[in-house]
């Protein structure tokens, strides 16, 4: 299947990289079907994601793992929100957070408070919000990638 992207030009993609969000995600709940793209052109995992919506061309959020920026990020959410995606093991469970990355790169952020769920098996996701009270919409991360880059940390 050919998509077409502002950001990525046109991409051939399978149907198996096909992401369906029966509800869409915050902001963007018209668009229901997704794939992940990587910066690099191997096509390894990166750090740094692209949320590339296959509804609206120019939609495309950055994503990372939480446990990138939160080594013990936890998310409380009540079952039921996640029961449309399937069960959900340590195996198909994949996790990200958006990032936001204003033209100061020492003020991005990613969302903590909503988290992207995704079952790997089923391919379905979704975004919640985590019932943690200390866990923020805009968590500062520049630092920690800066670390990141000098080998501070993995």
């Amino acid at each position: 299947m050919l998509v077409k992207t502002k950001h990525f030009g046109e991409i051939d993609l399978a149907e198996d990289k096909i992401l369906t969000f029966d509800n869409g995600i915050l902001g963007f709940e018209d668009c229901k079907r997704y794939t992940i793209l990587y910066n690099n052109e191997d096509g390894n995992r990166s750090a740094i994601s692209w949320l590339q919506s296959l509804d609206e061309q120019a939609l495309a959020l950055p994503i990372i793992s939480p446990l990138y920026v939160k080594e013990d990020y936890n998310p409380l959410v009540e079952d039921e929100l996640l029961s449309g995606l399937g069960e959900l093991t340590e195996d198909n469970l994949a996790l990200f957070v958006t990032l936001t990355v204003p033209s100061d790169l020492t003020r991005m952020t990613c969302n903590l408070k909503a988290p992207i769920v995704i079952n790997a098996d089923t391919r379905k996701g979704c975004q919640i919000i985590a019932d943690n009270a200390d866990y923020m919409i805009k968590y500062p991360v520049y630092e920690i990638f800066q670390k990141a880059k000098e080998g501070k940390i993995c």
